[in-house]
């Protein structure tokens, strides 16, 4: 009876023995999850290899990757990295200028560049639509006019691009127009380059105008003041999002720092 017993217990402790066959496969472990942020990365801390890789992005990609971590963010934002990808679609040879905001350069689409076209006697916005091959109301649109008698009132129109072959090694200058209340790259196709002193020296003083509304809203956002605001708008390169987004890091740590 004992030895039945027995038996029973011993087909009892079997049935709870992991089968140890050379034909059943262990469990594989589960895959590396590649980061920035793990030890697999430690080449993309590398500044030139990562601006190796970062420049073959177009512009909306570049943006995203500068929000990895401070280092990306450095080489993404890097002027002439943007210019590469805000121009290098259109065969753009140089952009001439500084946008008022590093968002300038995440659409290199066409509706960021226009024609500038110096306004004489006789033009009408149907002829210069007939001229360049556009549609009426998108010259209305860019310039913000309400009528054709808009014309009369200025010196000149900026003229949509519907050709992406007039940007190949072309060079194109940042401007912010006066009436059409935007900022575009501008392609002269007579060759040169703002000659209007009046009208950059307009352009200049918008674009101070904008750069104070912006100090203001970051200001009245922080609660701090015109110094502090100045400073983080510096650092994030004149980007209010950006400057805020510091600040609350900056304030975050010096919170940790307290309580410690």
């Amino acid at each position: 009876m004992a030895c039945c017993c027995k038996e029973r217990e011993q087909e009892s402790t079997d049935l709870f023995t992991p089968l140890s066959s050379p034909y059943i496969a262990s469990p594989s472990p589960p895959p590396l999850t590649l980061s920035p942020m793990n030890s697999n990365f430690t080449a993309l801390s590398s500044g030139d290899l990562l601006q190796s890789i970062l420049e073959r992005l177009p512009p909306r990609d570049l943006a995203r990757s500068s929000c990895v971590c401070r280092l990306w963010r450095a080489v993404a934002s890097d002027r002439a990295m943007l210019e590469r990808a805000f121009a290098g679609p259109w065969g753009v040879k140089r952009v001439v200028g500084t946008p008022s905001s590093t968002a300038f350069w995440r659409c290199s689409s066409l509706t960021r560049f226009a024609i500038s076209h110096r306004l004489s006697r006789g033009d009408t916005v149907a002829g210069l639509a007939l001229k360049y091959s556009v549609q009426v109301m998108e010259i209305k649109r860019l310039n913000n006019m309400m009528s054709d008698h808009g014309i009369y009132s200025r010196q000149r129109l900026l003229i949509p691009i519907t050709k992406p072959e007039l940007l190949s090694g072309a060079t194109c200058y940042i401007e912010l127009d006066e009436h059409a209340k935007r900022e575009v790259a501008v392609l002269y196709v007579d060759g040169g380059g703002p000659s209007d002193e009046s009208d950059c020296q307009a352009g200049i003083n918008i674009k101070d105008r904008r750069k104070k509304r912006i100090l203001d809203s970051v200001r009245r956002s922080l609660h701090v003041d015109d110094g502090t605001a100045e400073y983080y708008l510096s650092a994030a390169n004149g980007d209010p999002r950006a400057a805020m987004m510091q600040y609350s890091e900056d304030l975050r740590w010096e919170q940790q720092n307290t309580q410690m």
